[in-house]
Formats: C-alpha cells, structure tokens, sequence
C-alpha cells in the first residue's frame, strides 16, 4: 500500500522580479522536487521556479497519486490528488503574472488532471509524456489555455495513440495545443527540451 504524506515538499525559488511568471515543476515516479530546478532556469530564464515533491511512496519512489498498476489509476487517490494541487497552485501563486506548469510522466499526468479540473490555476502548461487513461469531462476553461505535449513514437509506457488522443481532447476544448515527438521513448530528449524552451518563451 503506498503511503500518503499530508503536506508537500518543496522548493521555491524566488524570480528576478515580484511579478515573474510562477513555474511550477512536477517529478516523474521515483523524481523529487529538485527533478527539474536547474533545468527550468534554462527553460523559462527569470522565472520563479517551485519544485513539488510527491506526497506518495510507492515502495519508496515518490509519486503525486497512487496506481492499482502500470496504467491503472487509483481514481479516488487521482481526485485527492488533483484537489491537493490545485489547491497549493493557487495559494502559492503570489504575485506572479503568469502561472506555469511542467511535469513529467507522473507529474504530467497529475498536471493535466488539475486542468481537466481547474484550467484557471495555469495560464500554460508543459505535458511531457502523459498517459491519461481514461476520457475526461468536457472542460470549457480550457479555452484559451496553453498546453504542449510531448511523447516519444516509441514510448513504452505512454503509447503514441493515448498522446494523441490527448492532444485531441484538448483541442476539443479550445485549448492552444502543440504536439511534439521525438523518436525515442519514454526518455527526455535534448531536442524535446529545446522544444519546450522555444514554447514557452515564444
């Protein structure tokens, strides 16, 4: 049985001015809240930079929801989970002018389940290698909204089909959506996070 932890982790690092754009960066299974800290000062230059750890321990790698296995989703864990974020992304927004998401694997899949449920909490967000196994509610708040994807053609565990799918639920809901592929798997990939760096500050 994993474990969850009543509050979360994590780090805030503040941005070069009041107002930056909040960043907040989402671990893949067995990551922690540091995943992702160095490389967003790449990604998005000047940002404010909030690194969440997981609050699940599943046989000690730390996730953001619980799973009954590879795929399958604890559903009523993925709601208290997606509450929790939301929650934490709004009171820790502060001043900052934008709102901005990035997570991978797990931590996209947790991404993309607080904008099935409150789009507003992210002006943009960065899904890299989702697997979303399920078709969510229609969401109007999403119009408008930025969202990319990216996935490998021959990712193992977040198949083409289901990010494309993805992808197209989004756009299904007004979003401003982009898909990127590279052909590896379900690794991170250099010319993927130069992707993501041009997206985000174009």
């Amino acid at each position: 049985m994993a474990e969850v932890i009543d509050s979360y982790d994590f780090i805030d690092i503040p941005g070069a001015s009041p107002d930056a754009p909040a960043f907040f960066l989402l671990h893949g299974t067995g990551g922690d809240e540091h995943q992702f800290i160095e490389l967003a000062a790449e990604l998005k230059p000047g940002a404010r930079r909030i690194g969440v750890r997981g609050d699940v321990s599943e046989g000690g790698a730390l996730r953001y929801f619980r799973r009954v296995g590879e795929g399958r989703y604890d559903m009523a864990d993925l709601a208290r989970a997606t509450g929790k974020l939301g929650a934490f992304v709004a009171a820790n927004r502060g001043g900052s002018a934008q709102s901005l998401g990035l997570g991978y694997s797990n931590g996209a899949n947790i991404l993309a389940s607080v904008l099935f449920d409150a789009p507003e909490q992210f002006d943009a967000a960065v899904l890299m290698h989702p697997l979303i196994p399920f078709t969510p509610a229609p969401q109007p708040g999403l119009r408008g909204r930025r969202v990319l994807i990216t996935a490998g053609r021959r990712d193992p565990i977040a198949p083409v089909h289901s990010a494309e799918l993805l992808a197209a639920y989004f756009k299904e809901q007004g979003a401003d959506t982009t898909v990127f592929w590279h052909e590896g798997g379900h690794e991170i990939r250099r010319e993927e996070l130069l992707a993501v760096r041009d997206w985000l500050n174009a």
